[in-house]
């Protein structure tokens, strides 16, 4: 097959399958990643870094302890190779997307392709009332950008509807029936409004069937609400039920940098299929629950040993987990107790081998009596409370909001803010406090809740329960938070680009312009 030829094609019906992806470079078929049968040593260097860190260093013998809370941090090894994406977006072209929105989609998808390397496939699906494959999974080579370039040049707005359903349904057939598969894959939806083609519903509905099991899902689902009028709870609940993102680009002109925002992390996968695994030491001491957000977590009948399923790290992406046990008293002799090890399996994106880091023991000390001289409690473990606390509170916004409590959804946000600053951690959520204030200012107007404050509520609970960074277009000043610096530097190449086409013939513009950032 001939890739360097415009591949757009006429609607799909149900029951037509893509298999006509494009060979990848080794030309080996279906499950070629290798399959490493030995675990190698624990991580040391250039490998996942596990850490624990103990809510207090010591406890007097004679105390019991109920709930007491141990950090569990996981950290991607940084700078490493990173492994070849299958991509697949999924782009609304139904008629509100006419003019300067389809205009900068188009931007921002070239500027998309741009990045991707010789290695990397991607597939555009465009969707109104039907949905229609632009062109096949290909790889990006020269003349595959000059092919995807081309489809996106084509793209036109069509006023048939919008069909969010049947463009997951495509794009979700070209990932099911690669022949080959490189190891990340990911889909992108974009859409400025809601499903004109089903009763409208709590959104999950919308997932093609693949995609609503872990087990069989080929990709997460990251999803980007346009503007006002998009359908933010159906998004979020697209993303939410794929294990991807919800983005809120509330500036049409941000669409290059939110898209950036997210193939910077895409581009940049580390590690795959993280599997932490909690064990008890002490024989008196029980795991009584796991703090994991949206990471499926397992805690034993027993309470002995217990796991988290943290899947996909990008480059230098962090997880931070809550494990919250039992702590008994201590024997008369018992200075030191031994709580708990903590350990992750993985694998290493751009090679496949299996891996395994693990943790110094999390053990706390037992002096027979507490003193006034004692080392205070962790910092870190109160940021992380403060953390769960604001995300717990910024879902009842939510709830409350969308009952018509609107005054309601402010207080509750506000009195968050309130405590998040009486917190020691305060000074280590800077942009924690920016975002509630920012969310209790959407939530108290009926009408400026529509508009936009639903959707921001909706991607601060996307970002907070998967630790990940939001694509959304920020109004804060505060560093954002889970951004990776692979994720600045795409973003920094759009602004770069964007600039540069502002100013085609302003060289030294260009020059000023980047050594005043």
């Amino acid at each position: 097959m001939a890739y360097n030829k415009l591949h757009a094609l006429p609607p799909a019906p149900a029951g037509v399958h893509y298999q006509d992806d494009e060979p990848l470079p080794d030309d080996e078929p279906l499950g070629h990643l290798p399959a490493a049968q030995t675990p190698s040593p624990p991580a040391t260097n250039g490998g996942l870094v596990l850490k624990t860190e103990c809510e207090f260093p010591a406890l007097g013998r004679s105390a019991s302890w109920d709930k007491f809370a141990v950090l569990v941090h996981a950290k991607a090894p940084a700078d490493v190779a990173r492994a070849p994406l299958d991509l697949v977006t999924v782009l609304d072209v139904s008629g509100s997307m006419q003019g300067q929105k389809v205009e900068l989609l188009k931007k921002a998808m070239c500027f998309v392709i741009d990045q991707l390397g010789p290695d990397d496939r991607l597939s555009m699906v465009s969707f109104s009332g039907e949905a229609i494959r632009l062109t096949p999974l290909a790889r990006m080579t020269d003349a595959g950008k000059g092919s995807a370039k081309l489809a996106v040049g084509y793209i036109v707005v069509r006023w048939t509807g919008t069909n969010i359903s049947e463009g997951l349904r495509v794009g979700a057939q070209v990932l099911a029936d690669r022949r080959y598969k490189n190891a990340v894959a990911s889909m992108i939806l974009l859409s400025d409004g809601g499903d004109t083609f089903k009763p409208k519903g709590p959104g999950q509905d919308l997932v093609p069937p693949l995609f609503r099991q872990a087990a069989t899902r080929p990709a997460p689902i990251h999803t980007f609400g346009f503007g006002a009028d998009n359908d933010a709870a159906a998004m979020h609940a697209i993303a939410e039920a794929t294990g991807g993102t919800f983005s809120f680009i509330e500036n049409q002109a941000a669409i290059q940098d939110s898209f950036a925002h997210c193939i910077g992390g895409l581009l940049s996968v580390a590690v795959q299929e993280a599997r932490i695994t909690v064990t008890c030491l002490h024989r008196g001491v029980r795991v009584q629950e796991v703090k994991s957000g949206c990471y499926a977590s397992h805690v034993d009948a027993d309470g002995r040993t217990a796991s988290i399923q943290v899947g996909e790290l990008y480059d230098d992406e962090e997880r931070r987990f809550l494990v919250l046990v039992y702590v008994p008293r201590a024997r008369p002799a018992e200075s030191v107790t031994r709580l708990l090890k903590v350990t992750c399996a993985y694998r290493v994106a751009a090679t496949g081998q299996a891996a395994h880091a693990a943790a110094p023991a999390a053990i706390i000390q037992r002096p027979l009596e507490l003193t006034d001289g004692m080392a205070p409690p962790s910092m870190e473990v109160e940021r992380e409370r403060v953390r769960l606390d604001a995300t717990q509170d910024i879902a009842a916004a939510r709830v409350a909001a969308d009952g018509g409590q609107h005054a309601g959804a402010a207080r509750i946000l506000e009195s968050r803010l309130k405590a998040v600053e009486k917190s020691s951690a305060t000074g280590a959520c800077e942009a924690l406090k920016e975002e509630l204030q920012d969310l209790s200012a959407r939530v108290g107007d009926r009408r400026e809740y529509q508009q936009t404050g639903r959707a921001r509520l909706l991607a601060g609970m996307s970002s907070h329960t998967q630790q990940r960074a939001s694509a959304s277009s920020s109004t804060t000043k505060a560093p954002r938070a889970y951004l990776t610096p692979k994720m600045e530097e795409m973003v920094e190449t759009s602004r770069r680009q964007s600039r540069k086409r502002q100013h085609p013939d302003g060289q030294l513009k260009q020059i000023k312009l980047d050594l005043g950032d």
